[in-house]
């Protein structure tokens, strides 16, 4: 297994991931559009992606997107688009993804923000400190914030 950054030449691969994380979580599935502001958003660095390789195809990925936090007054990383196909599952693969992300991306600490039912799995491959409870704007809330 090879473990390394995914860059927008990889895209096409990634991509096909993302429609089956997508189809699994059941999703919507994402548009042209939305695979277009992807392959941007990794070129422009402002989400990076890791993957796992076997023999040339792309097994597994995950993102993190890069920021500063206070709690430990470092860069940050925020865990998201974890994905392996299911029939690598279960082989130690999600483990060693998460600390490559982990280790190559240069943050001082690394968050998931998951549902319930992941908690356990998120343990299993080293999330370990709980934070509390991560919450998000829906679309509504933002509209009635800018008027």
């Amino acid at each position: 297994m090879e473990y390394k950054r995914i860059g927008v030449s990889q895209a096409d691969q990634l991509w096909e991931l993302q429609k089956a994380y997508k189809a699994e979580i059941h999703e919507d599935a994402p548009a042209d559009l939305d695979c277009d502001r992807l392959r941007a958003a990794i070129g422009k660095e402002q989400i990076l992606f890791y993957g796992a390789w076997d023999d040339g195809a792309l097994v597994g990925c995950c993102s993190v997107t890069v920021g500063f936090s206070t709690f430990n007054y470092q860069r940050s990383g925020v865990f998201e688009d974890f994905y392996i196909i299911p029939e690598r599952r279960h082989q130690g693969i999600a483990r060693a993804l998460a600390r490559y992300a982990y280790n190559e991306s240069g943050v001082g600490s690394l968050t998931v923000g998951c549902a319930d039912c992941d908690v356990e799995m998120y343990q299993a491959i080293g999330f370990s400190v709980p934070l509390g409870n991560l919450l998000a704007f829906e679309q509504s809330d933002r509209e009635e914030m800018l008027r």
